[in-house]
């Protein structure tokens, strides 16, 4: 069994490799052919463009992975059946789960390698993309601007903090607006506004409908002031932070994310999109596992045309599951399921599904 359990991991990784690359060359390829305008635009030195492209490798490869794995199992059980190699194991007495066994294993690990991966690689190279989509994209940078309207955090001194719900570029506006003002490390006053406008007359942000709360320095609430009229601020913040500044979950690791929402939650900032997004960090990790419970009694039930069928159902599979998986973080933001249940969603569907596949499967 050792050499069977060998030669089908030798089979699986060899695959994985292949796949891996072939993905790799298409997301770099595709997103070329997307920005090159912009970079043209932008007067972009082609070596930044090089350095661009090797901090985004990390990225392209964490998100082509569960894909990569799909295609691995696909093949790798497609292939024995093909070879009638899977009706002789079955025929010696080895059973469908003592086949899935190395397969499965080695979904574990590469699970909890992709999770380091992202933790470690993928977050400091999506700092430095970014960085150079900041100082040197324009137009890319507008366009990540403009799609980053959620869940802004801007840090702008040890001393002055401010969280923004929703932000409308074409509007100016910004939505559920809390401002922290500390005094060594301790929270001294915030301001809650439900929503404020850019008055380019003054360069000043106009507020509307706010509360002012002041606080003692045992921590509790001292003073509170609220106001439904219209007032200037003058604060140390303009439309030019909230693009260069604001901070993207991807850019943080899961110590430093959790860290961060404690201290938002400690604010009196609403956390919830955050913690949905911290918890499918580990979530998207086991999505290479998930892949290889639901595809790989699908193509094993398949004996004749495994292959043919598989590679069908793998365009179905990884769509259907990437869907599920965006529908249980939309339940999770809007605070109807759990950030936890949101973030496991589609992990949940599709692990209840496989294993139903894999206990009905031909043994």
């Amino acid at each position: 069994m050792k050499h069977i359990d060998l030669y089908l991991v030798r089979q699986f990784l060899t695959i994985l490799g292949v796949s891996l690359i072939a993905i790799l060359a298409i997301f770099m390829i595709v997103d070329v052919v997307e920005n090159l305008d912009r970079f043209i635009d932008s007067s972009v030195p082609v070596d930044i463009i090089v350095r661009y492209y090797l901090y985004s490798c990390p990225w392209f490869i964490n998100i082509g992975l569960p894909m990569a794995v799909l295609i691995s199992t696909i093949f790798t059980i497609g292939l024995l059946s093909r070879r009638n190699e899977l009706t002789a194991m079955k025929s010696s007495g080895i059973s469908l789960y003592r086949i899935a066994r190395p397969l499965i294993l080695s979904a574990i690990l590469i699970s909890i390698g992709s999770f380091y991966f992202e933790d470690q690689l993928v977050t400091i190279g999506n700092q430095k993309r970014h960085k150079i989509e900041r100082d040197h994209v324009i137009k890319l940078r507008k366009k990540n601007y403009r799609a980053r309207k959620r869940n802004i955090f801007l840090q702008k001194s040890d001393q002055f903090h401010i969280a923004i719900d929703r932000y409308l570029a074409r509007q100016k506006k910004a939505v559920g607006v809390s401002m922290q003002f500390l005094k060594n490390g301790q929270l001294t006053k915030r301001i809650d506004l439900n929503w404020m406008t850019w008055d380019d007359e003054t360069g000043k942000w106009k507020a509307h409908n706010y509360a002012v709360r002041e606080f003692h320095p045992d921590g509790f609430e001292a003073r509170v002031h609220f106001s439904k009229g219209d007032t200037l601020l003058s604060v140390n913040f303009d439309l030019e932070d909230i693009s260069r500044e604001a901070i993207s979950p991807e850019e943080k690791n899961y110590g430093r994310l959790k860290v961060f929402i404690e201290e938002l939650a400690n604010s009196g900032v609403d956390t919830t999109r955050w913690k949905v997004n911290l918890h499918a960090k580990i979530s998207f990790a086991f999505t290479n596992l998930i892949v290889v419970l639901f595809s790989f009694p699908l193509v094993a039930s398949k004996p004749k045309g495994g292959l043919a069928f598989g590679a069908g159902m793998s365009v179905f599979i990884i769509f259907g599951y990437y869907a599920f998986i965006r529908f249980g973080q939309t339940l999770g933001y809007k605070g109807i399921l759990e950030p936890f249940m949101s973030a496991w969603f589609g992990n949940l569907v599709f692990s209840i599904g496989g294993i139903i596949l894999l206990i009905f499967a031909r043994k």
